[in-house]
């Protein structure tokens, strides 16, 4: 079945960094776009960032400039290199993929910002 695992997520400090993976199994990973999206309590899931099969990459404005998304196909993995942290950040972070138009999402891996 579809598995979306996701890891590396934690504490940062405003103007930190943080790298999020995302483990993908049970479909062809190299022929789907992937996503990234957050959500913090009482708040509505947002997308931070998607690309597709061929690498093209699409950011919320908020992000653009600071975070990046990429790709391993060959190790079916997708990234999120976040820069310059900002604590209205903290969420909890997921991944996505949608398939025959019904989404899959991870566990989610919280990303905390604070001093």
């Amino acid at each position: 079945q579809v598995q979306l695992v996701e890891s590396g997520g934690g504490l940062a400090q405003p103007g930190g960094s943080l790298r999020l993976s995302c483990a993908a199994s049970g479909f062809i990973f190299s022929i789907n776009a992937m996503g990234w999206y957050r959500q913090a309590p009482g708040k509505q899931r947002e997308l931070v960032a998607t690309i597709t099969s061929r690498g093209r990459t699409n950011y919320a404005g908020p992000v653009k400039d600071r975070f990046t998304i990429s790709r391993d196909n060959a190790n079916n993995a997708v990234y999120l290199h976040m820069n310059r942290l900002e604590p209205e950040e903290t969420d909890v972070y997921y991944c996505n993929t949608t398939l025959a138009f019904r989404d899959y999402w991870g566990q989610g891996t919280q990303v905390t910002v604070s001093s």
